[in-house]
């Protein structure tokens, strides 16, 4: 798989208004604007139900009658699906082209989400397949991140991808709505409300969205996985496991959290979930920036230090107002590596951006998935949600350590006209 860059007739975009002082074209300039605002549309809407179980869980968990064990494999289900499929979607982009994929998959989270309205969600059983669904819509990070990168060169990959990532904001529409929307008319009945703003983002993406010219031909189903023969690849997967599986975990659960530890109802539980969300949404497309201009490498090992000092202190916080702080924290950190990861990806894969994002977000969506359920077990086998919160700070400092170690050799042996 190559990247596809936008390529722009001679002269134009040259000049004072094209270029920066490097001689770069300025990055407005530089792709596609209206396939990164169908990208970001499309991913905002796709997040938003994929942890659309998390906000709900307080409200089905009482219907039901959950486990906190049950709560926590309920919101991590859609994280482990999301992964899964992100493969089959990094796979389908480079077979079909990105619009096309992302249209498919948008049509199987409507048509999922209408089906569980009409006919109801009864078990938990039920809930876990609800959670298979809408793994389709996590599965669009393989999906948008490639629709609007593609259209960009090597030194705007951080910006581009940071802004069509931003669309991990969807998270905070969940948490700030589906509570209250389910205290008024029933959590199943948000399941059918969700479908009408992703019809209404679907008409817009068929509408805007664009795939970039020059596209690659697809290569033997094979040869999709060259990339994991490369060391470097499992230490990318292994990066994003952290940042972007601390993003969505957290993201899932603290609904669980803020009810089980501080009393909160689920409105209140979620707006301090979106709160901390926010957060980490917002400062994503800083972190592609932040580590266009001091490298990748830099920017993660300052992340892997907060966000394990932040977690270290949500364990011990006594206090909601002390969590809510620790949990800014770490998911401004977590946020930050995410935009960073996918400033080296296409540095490193430039020629297998798609299966890799495919890759790396698998990678995410499972440090997600263990995240979420390891909190469930955590609460339920020891009566508290710290040790789920250690050990993932313990991760954390584990990719600290293996960012130190791989740093020169990166520096030395990749080629790019970006910093890593």
């Amino acid at each position: 798989m190559a990247t596809a860059y936008w390529e722009r007739p001679e002269g134009e975009g040259e000049g004072p208004e094209g270029q920066g002082t490097t001689g770069q074209t300025s990055f407005w300039k530089a792709g596609h604007t209206p396939t990164l605002i169908a990208a970001f549309l499309y991913f905002d809407l796709a997040f938003m139900v994929w942890v659309l179980l998390g906000p709900l869980a307080p409200s089905i968990s009482k219907t039901l009658g959950l486990t906190p064990a049950e709560k926590g494999l309920m919101v991590a289900v859609p994280t482990l699906a999301g992964a899964l499929l992100r493969v089959v979607n990094g796979l389908l982009v480079d077979r079909i082209g990105c619009k096309q994929a992302g249209a498919i998959s948008q049509v199987i989270v409507i048509l999922g989400l209408a089906t569980a309205y009409f006919m109801g969600v009864n078990s938990f059983g039920g809930t876990l397949a609800l959670g298979v669904i809408l793994g389709f819509a996590g599965a669009s990070f393989a999906i948008a991140l490639p629709l609007a990168s593609r259209w960009y060169p090597a030194e705007h990959q951080g910006k581009a991808m940071g802004l069509a990532g931003m669309g991990n904001s969807g998270t905070v529409l969940a948490s700030l709505f589906a509570p209250m929307l389910a205290k008024l008319f029933g959590w199943n009945a948000v399941l059918g409300l969700a479908c009408i703003p992703l019809t209404i983002v679907f008409i817009v993406y068929m509408l805007m969205a664009k795939n970039a010219p020059n596209a690659p031909a697809p290569k033997k189903l094979v040869d999709y996985f060259h990339p994991l023969k490369s060391a470097d690849a499992w230490w990318l997967m292994g990066f994003y496991s952290v940042t972007f599986g601390g993003f969505v975990g957290l993201a899932a659960s603290l609904p669980i959290y803020f009810t089980d530890q501080f009393g909160l109802t689920p409105v209140v539980a979620g707006y301090c979930t979106a709160g901390c969300v926010f957060a980490g949404s917002l400062i994503r497309p800083m972190g592609g920036a932040l580590a266009d201009r001091i490298g990748g490498v830099k920017a993660l090992m300052i992340v892997y230090v907060m966000a394990a000092l932040a977690l270290s202190g949500v364990a011990y916080a006594p206090t909601l107002f002390s969590s809510l702080g620790f949990f800014v924290a770490a998911m401004l950190a977590l946020g930050v590596g995410n935009g960073a990861v996918f400033q080296l990806v296409p540095q490193r894969f430039q020629e297998e951006i798609g299966v890799m994002t495919g890759l790396v977000g698998m990678a995410g969506g499972i440090g997600g998935f263990y995240l979420a359920s390891s909190l469930g077990i955590a609460k339920q086998f020891t009566g508290s949600f710290a040790p789920g919160f250690l050990i993932f700070a313990g991760l954390a400092m584990v990719a600290f350590l293996g960012i130190s170690l791989v740093r020169a050799r990166w520096r030395a042996t990749w080629t790019s006209a970006a910093r890593i």
